[in-house]
Formats: structure tokens, C-alpha cells, sequence
């Protein structure tokens, strides 16, 4: 996977419609079309076909539309992974490119894992698994449609988050309305809408796609697409997933 994901990021055309969906997520081809003037239709299909095999975007059907939007966890694996041992500058391509907007909208993220949907599922939903990767949170709840759930964490007196679970469907999907309580500003924009779904590409390769959806939640959304570490202020979905994908696949962070 890494192999596709540099070939897709070399081509500077490429990169082009990588920066028009950091600038504008879900967009369908009609818009994509003009990051490159100049270029068919069908040229632009190819490149978007090559980005969509590097998994660094993903897609998602709008009545007839189909709507492409940057999926920046690969890169974060890539950055992770690769950070340590080459220079600085290519560093920070990487983290420009991964960059997504502070802005109220619609994240989609997809990873691939190394695992069952049932265990996925069950890194998903048990709460001592999900305070490993998801910054030492538990979750609690019975995993039943309509019923309630509570973010925690030890040493902090009150909630970090709540919700109802709207659909549960294991172990496929699973789709919660949420409201962030850990900064009063963020609470005050309401709730928000995450959907966890799970498929199984191949034997044992288990594919996640994570949809938040934050219109008029600016703050909200700010801080979910941010890159940067919990330490200094982050914590966003990129590193929730990316430890995750860690975890599930060698049992340790």
C-alpha cells in the first residue's frame, strides 16, 4: 500500500485535486474538473481512479451525484511511519497534504485494518479496548438502538461526551448522534453525527469508514480534523484511527 500511495502522490496533477478537495470536500467530478483546466474528463476519472486505489480518497453517492472527499489517514500512516527516517522537508509535504479544513462539514475517513469485522467491532465498542487508542476514553453503553452513551475519563469528574445510538447493526454499522462536552464553546454547538461502518474487503482485511458530519459546528469540526497531538490541543479522528489500526493489528500503541 505504501508503494500506491507514493505513486499517487508524485504525480503533480494529482496532488492538485488533492489540494481542491482539502479546500472543498465532496466534491463530484463536474467541480473537479476545473483544478485541471485543460484536461479531459476522462483524464481526470483516471487520476481520481489512482487516488481512490492509494485509498487517499473515498467516495460517496448524493442522488446521482458521486461525491469524492480526501481520506487523509494513509497519509498520517505514511507520516508515522516514515517521519523518522528521512528530512524534514518531506515531512512537511506530507502534513500540508493532510491538512483538512477547519470548517462545519461532512469528514470522511477509511482505513484498511488487518482483522475481522467482528473484532473491529469489538475494538469499537468495548470499553477497555477504545481507551487504549482513543486517548485513555471509556465508552459506556448497551449497544442497542436508541439507547444511551457516555464518554469518560479516569481522573476527570464529569462527561467528555454523549449521545444515542441510533442504528447498531454488528458488525457492520454502527451510527451515533454526539455532543462534545469537554470544551463549553464546543457544547454549545450541539450534536453532531458519527457512523462507524465495516466491511470485509478480503479474508482477514476488514475495511472501516468513519463519517462525521458537523455542519454548523465550526470549533467542533476544527478540532476533530486537527492533526496535531492531544498534548497541544488535537487529537482529531486521523490519530484516533491511525492507533486503532495500530492496536487491532499488533496489540500495542
Amino acid at each position: 500500500m505504501d508503494e500506491e500511495i507514493f505513486r499517487a502522490l508524485a504525480d503533480p496533477s494529482r496532488r492538485a485535486l488533492l489540494d481542491a478537495l482539502r479546500e472543498q470536500d465532496g466534491q463530484a467530478l463536474s467541480e473537479l474538473e476545473a483544478a485541471l483546466p485543460g484536461m479531459t474528463r476522462f483524464g481526470v476519472m483516471k487520476h481520481l481512479r489512482v487516488l481512490a486505489d492509494a485509498s487517499l480518497i473515498t467516495t460517496r453517492r448524493d442522488g446521482r451525484r458521486k461525491l469524492h472527499f480526501l481520506n487523509a489517514v494513509p497519509i498520517r500512516l505514511i507520516y508515522d511511519r516514515w517521519v523518522s527516517k528521512y528530512t524534514e522537508p518531506w515531512a512537511a509535504a506530507l502534513t500540508g497534504l493532510k491538512r483538512t479544513l477547519e470548517e462545519p462539514m461532512e469528514k470522511v475517513y477509511e482505513i484498511y485494518i488487518k482483522t475481522t469485522p467482528e473484532r473491529l467491532w469489538q475494538a469499537i465498542t468495548d470499553s477497555e479496548i477504545r481507551s487504549k487508542y482513543h486517548f485513555g476514553n471509556a465508552i459506556r453503553s448497551d449497544w442497542t438502538p436508541g439507547s444511551r452513551f457516555e464518554m469518560g475519563h479516569r481522573g476527570f469528574d464529569g462527561l467528555l461526551g454523549e449521545g444515542e445510538n441510533l442504528e447498531v447493526d454488528p458488525p457492520r454499522r454502527l451510527v451515533q448522534s454526539m455532543r462534545a462536552l469537554w470544551d463549553e464553546e464546543v457544547k454549545e454547538e450541539g450534536f453532531s453525527r458519527v457512523t462507524w461502518e465495516i466491511a470485509e474487503e478480503t479474508a482477514g482485511i476488514a475495511r472501516l469508514t468513519v463519517t462525521h458530519e458537523l455542519e454548523g459546528a465550526p470549533k467542533h469540526a476544527a478540532q476533530v480534523a486537527s492533526t496535531a497531538p492531544i498534548e497541544q490541543g488535537g487529537g482529531g479522528w486521523l490519530w484516533i484511527l491511525s492507533d486503532l489500526k495500530t492496536l487491532v493489528e499488533s496489540g500495542t500503541i
